[in-house]
């Protein structure tokens, strides 16, 4: 189950094709919904509880970032394993994070400023997307939840809160 967000009706249009093909691969039934506001979150979250969602991959967006432990909260709560897009969430008591690392995005943003301070137009430098991500779990979490987090997942994790 995917809820990014909530207000409006699912449409699995929006989403993805990859996470499309991964769900319908996997069995599974894709609920997107979208948060605009953040008095939307607890249409979300009431949502979530009546259709009984099981899992939570949250997309980013400010309103999401501003209430984080809120929504980290209601997922423990709710005993629903989550899915974020920065270490954040994770660090906070998220259950796992995987998204850019935005360390190295710093490190090359200062390559860019070096650039532009050589003389380089800014609107002449080409528009790079990440290149590194990071996969954060929280074991801690995953005990509360009562998961157990195959071994050759947490191999490949760049951290493991314990």
């Amino acid at each position: 189950m995917r809820y990014e967000s909530s207000s409006v009706p699912p449409r699995s249009s929006n989403l993805p094709g990859t996470m499309e093909e991964a769900a319908r691969t996997l069995g599974l039934t894709l609920a997107p919904a979208e948060v605009k506001v953040p008095d939307g979150l607890e249409t979300t979250f009431a949502s979530i509880r009546r259709t009984h969602v099981n899992a939570i991959v949250l997309g980013g967006g400010s309103i999401f970032w501003a209430n984080r432990q809120k929504i980290i909260d209601f997922a423990a709560k709710e005993h629903l394993p989550a899915m974020y897009w920065d270490r954040i969430f994770a660090e906070s008591g998220g259950l796992m994070s995987y998204g850019a690392d935005y360390a190295d995005l710093d490190r090359r943003a200062a390559i860019y400023v070096d650039k532009i301070l050589r003389g380089a137009k800014p609107a002449d430098l080409p528009i790079e997307l990440p290149t590194k991500f990071e996969l954060v779990i929280n074991l801690k979490t995953a005990k509360a939840l009562g998961l157990t987090i195959p071994p050759s997942l947490l191999v490949r994790a760049d951290e493991v809160i314990e």
